[in-house]
């Protein structure tokens, strides 16, 4: 993919974000792209495997997730009218074609059992037990989390990052260097203030991994001039609950459930927008190759 078709795309992809409860026509995403209709369908595919209608319409079931399992107080119905489908009959066939249940029975399920990483490979039953189990043993997470986390509240002030964004799991590396790569001749990682944070624009949970769109960039003092597949974007202001660890990479997964939990627990709801990551060392250097990083929910 070219540096011009990324910075395209990533201006493509925070409209959506951005207008999920309107219409999105493939003319109107085109012109945001400064392409034609026709070119632009066919390079937007060439990126995420999916024609522009299909990804529309998985976002906008993955966001009605989002508020199922995080905004209790919304009825089905509200969600419905919010996100502009025709009827609830066709929310919640759309809805069961992607998660394999309809809408009251998903939120009804635990939030932390459900997750779209259980899916992967269904023929293999004894994988998914031993996963289901693993994942709702919830006094093993809380313990986790009391063990390995410093939990704090925090109020943000609105912090420019300079980012690249992938799409995946798959090759994941390459993007922190890329990253690392585009700062290291402007010495930015020499101000103690700037970080590699990793902003998760999509939920595991609800989110085949493959899918999962990542923004992986550098904190910055003030924003900067960028170009090519460099884009400019902002955490916003806000309060956060902050969890602090030194961990193994594989145990990345038990911090944020674990995290979740506390969050659910304790009384706070979560905010629209992302949660991320924020690295204090490179872990590839760490001893015991243990990551020093930050978890950041944001929360009303």
């Amino acid at each position: 993919m070219t540096e011009e078709y990324q910075k395209r795309m990533n201006a493509v992809f925070e409209f959506i974000d951005a207008n999920l409860d309107n219409e999105l026509s493939l003319e109107t995403v085109a012109q945001i792209a400064y392409y034609s209709p026709f070119h632009f369908h066919r390079i937007f595919k060439m990126i995420t495997n999916e024609t522009l209608n299909q990804y529309i319409i998985r976002r906008k079931i993955e966001k009605a997730a989002a508020l199922l399992l995080h905004k209790k107080e919304l009825t089905i119905t509200d969600i419905v009218n919010q996100l502009g489908f025709t009827s609830n009959a066709v929310f919640t066939r759309t809805f069961k074609n992607y998660y394999q249940q309809n809408p009251s029975d998903f939120r009804k399920t635990h939030p932390h059992k459900f997750s779209k990483i259980s899916q992967i490979d269904s023929k293999n039953s004894q994988q998914m037990e031993s996963y289901e189990t693993y994942i709702c043993n919830l006094i093993h997470l809380k313990n986790f989390t009391t063990m390995h986390a410093k939990i704090e509240i925090k109020e943000l002030a609105t912090q420019p990052y300079a980012y690249v964004t992938h799409i995946g799991v798959e090759e994941l590396e390459k993007a922190f260097q890329k990253i690392v790569q585009w700062c290291t001749p402007k010495q930015i990682l020499e101000n103690n203030h700037s970080k590699i944070i990793r902003v998760f624009h999509d939920s595991f949970k609800i989110t085949t991994p493959d899918k999962v769109r990542m923004s992986i960039g550098v904190t910055l003092p003030e924003t900067i001039a960028v170009n090519g597949e460099i884009h400019i974007g902002h955490l916003p202001k806000g309060k956060y609950i902050v969890g602090s660890y030194e961990l193994l990479i594989e145990d990345l997964e038990k911090a944020w459930t674990g995290l979740f939990i506390w969050m659910n627990e304790n009384g706070y709801k979560k905010a629209d927008h992302n949660p991320f990551e924020v690295y204090h060392n490179d872990f590839n250097k760490h001893p015991e190759k243990k990551a020093i990083l930050d978890l950041y929910i944001p929360v009303e």
